[in-house]
Parts: C-alpha cells; sequence; structure tokens
C-alpha cells in the first residue's frame, strides 16, 4: 500500500470530519461541477487523471479521497479497503463533497454532475437518491448497488450507465434492473449503455487486463454528451 498521494490538494469538512480530495478547474476558470467518485483502489493518479480530463473539458471537477489517503494496487487490500467504507460514510461524505462544489465560486449553476467507477459507480446511485436536485446527472460506470432495499424515490437526477457484456461483478442484466427501479420509484429517466467489454474498460491502468479502448471512447463521448445536455 502506498504512502498518502499526493494529489491531494484541497480539505473540506462532510458530516463533521475532514474529508481530502482532488480538485481540476478549467482553462476557463469557471464551469459546471462534476464528482469523479473512486474505484476501490482509492484516489489515484488515473482517477485524478479523470478529473483533470473533465477539466479539460470545462468543467470543475473535484475527485473526493474516500480512502483518507491510502491507495493499493493489490485486489485483497482494495477489498479489505472497500469492506472498511460503509455505504452510509461514503454517502455522506459524497454529499459533503457536492455541498463544497456547490459553494466554489469556480462552480456555475446550482446542480452538479456525478461520475463513478466501479465501487465509485454504486455510490453515484446512492448520492444520486440522497442528495436530490442537487445531482442532476448521474453517470455509474460498471457499478451496482448491492442493496436489494435502497430507496431511490428521492433521486431527481438522470441516470446514465454504461457496463461490459462480459462484466461478471456489475452485470449489464443487473444495471437494467436497477434503472427499472429508478424510473419506478422516482420517475427520473435511466438508460443503461452496453459495451463488448469487460470490468473496468475504461480504466487505462486496469488491473484485470479487460481495458478496452474504442469501449471508452464510445462511453466518454455519450458521457460527455450527457453532462453537456443536463449541466
Amino acid at each position: 500500500m502506498s504512502a498518502p498521494p499526493l494529489r491531494q490538494n484541497l480539505r473540506f469538512v462532510a458530516d463533521g470530519v475532514d474529508v481530502y480530495g482532488y480538485l481540476a478547474l478549467p482553462p476557463a476558470g469557471t464551469g459546471p461541477g462534476v464528482l469523479v467518485i473512486q474505484e476501490w483502489w482509492g484516489l489515484t493518479d488515473q482517477i485524478a487523471g479523470v478529473a483533470d480530463d473533465f477539466a479539460a473539458e470545462g468543467y470543475v471537477a473535484l475527485a473526493p479521497d474516500l480512502y483518507g489517503g491510502r491507495t493499493t494496487h493489490d485486489s485483497d487490500d482494495a477489498a479489505r479497503l472497500a469492506s472498511e467504507l460503509p455505504m452510509n460514510k461514503a454517502v455522506g461524505e459524497l454529499t459533503g463533497a457536492v455541498d463544497y462544489l456547490l459553494a466554489h465560486e469556480a462552480v456555475r449553476g446550482d446542480a452538479v454532475g456525478a461520475v463513478g467507477f466501479c465501487m465509485g459507480g454504486g455510490f453515484v446511485l446512492a448520492l444520486a437518491a440522497a442528495a436530490g436536485e442537487r445531482i442532476a446527472a448521474a453517470v455509474p460506470y460498471y457499478g451496482v448497488t448491492g442493496d436489494d432495499e435502497a430507496d431511490f424515490s428521492g433521486m431527481r437526477a438522470e441516470v446514465m450507465g454504461h457496463y461490459g457484456e462480459f462484466d461478471e461483478n456489475a452485470s449489464p442484466a443487473r444495471a437494467e434492473e436497477i434503472a427499472g427501479r429508478i424510473r419506478a420509484e422516482s420517475g427520473a429517466q435511466a438508460t443503461v449503455h452496453r459495451y463488448p467489454a469487460g470490468h473496468a474498460f475504461a480504466n487505462e491502468e486496469n488491473h484485470l487486463g479487460t481495458y478496452d479502448p474504442e469501449s471508452a471512447r464510445l462511453a466518454w463521448e455519450r458521457t460527455l454528451e450527457f453532462l453537456e445536455a443536463r449541466l
């Protein structure tokens, strides 16, 4: 496990505790806000790079550090770190991140977007349900919630999900089931896109070896179009 990442460049308070993160500003200095939510590896250079990519597209991008400076490239370590992060704690810290973004002088608008990967994809859905109208667009990449009792009635965000056909961790079938529940419980639109790929196909540092450049490119283009239309 590595030392705390140098990518941390801010601190905010959520649920009464200090939370760190990485903030990337667009060339223009201002823009809509978007949260970038980590995989189970932590706030890695790859996730910070995604925030940089969003900033290059005109967004004020914040990647909260949900592990408090811990990162790993070992699956066993990642599973342990994820198991030590209860959903309610993650959602509380992410809600604080939403508040931080909306109060930031560089952020335009009264709602933000949220994009999450793997573990973070499940957190995107839970956050959007908890944050209501403060999240206008929710984009889970190969992430689902394992809670069959999850309540999506508070969701106001439109949802666009990206899932690999060969993903055994977050299957498109499970994603379609959740999308149906979101539509039924909240009335929000929820769309699932499928790709001829496996889990974590958009992570160029994918430790599973299932990175798929073409699927990643298409998912990224769709994500940008989706966010632009709603933010």
